[in-house]
């Protein structure tokens, strides 16, 4: 697969999965949700770091998708080696955590607590994913190399 075929499979699928979890959910919850948090400028600058540094995070994870995995952020794009180097040395799923960072600065940006429950939601639809669909999927392509991985770094908090 050359370059450009692969430049338009990242951008199909950050439009479809990124695009709808960031934008297009947040945009139909904010539009008829009051502002019940506090518009503190120490809350405007919170939302600015946790959503700069999500960004930061969704877009190395998804630069190491390509470099390395040969793939795109989708589930139904195959990779083609596992990925363990990065924040994956850390985390299991730290694009996912990243796309947690920028929709908690979202929900506290535009001081919209549904956003924040649909983070939750988000949180929880994807934990959901990865215990039942991706793992086994992971194990079963990867083998020993994903059990080992998966044995050395937890799936969500990086271990201090």
């Amino acid at each position: 697969m050359n370059d450009f075929t692969m430049l338009i499979k990242h951008l199909r699928d950050i439009v479809i999965l990124t695009v709808t979890a960031l934008l297009i959910v947040p945009w139909l919850l904010f539009r008829s949700s009051p502002e019940i948090i506090p518009g503190y400028l120490s809350i405007k600058i919170l939302s600015m770091l946790l959503f700069m540094s999500g960004l930061s995070l969704f877009s190395w994870t998804v630069y190491l998708f390509q470099k390395i995995g040969r793939g795109t952020l989708a589930p139904w794009s195959p990779k083609s080696s596992l990925i363990t180097s990065g924040p994956y040395r850390v985390c299991r799923n730290p694009m996912i955590c990243g796309v947690l960072l920028m929709l908690i600065g979202e929900g506290l940006w535009f001081r919209c607590d549904r956003i924040l429950t649909w983070a939750v939601i988000f949180f929880i639809i994807n934990t959901l994913f990865l215990i039942l669909r991706e793992e086994p999927f992971l194990e079963k392509k990867f083998g020993d190399e994903y059990r080992s991985y998966k044995s050395r770094v937890p799936r969500w908090l990086p271990k201090i």
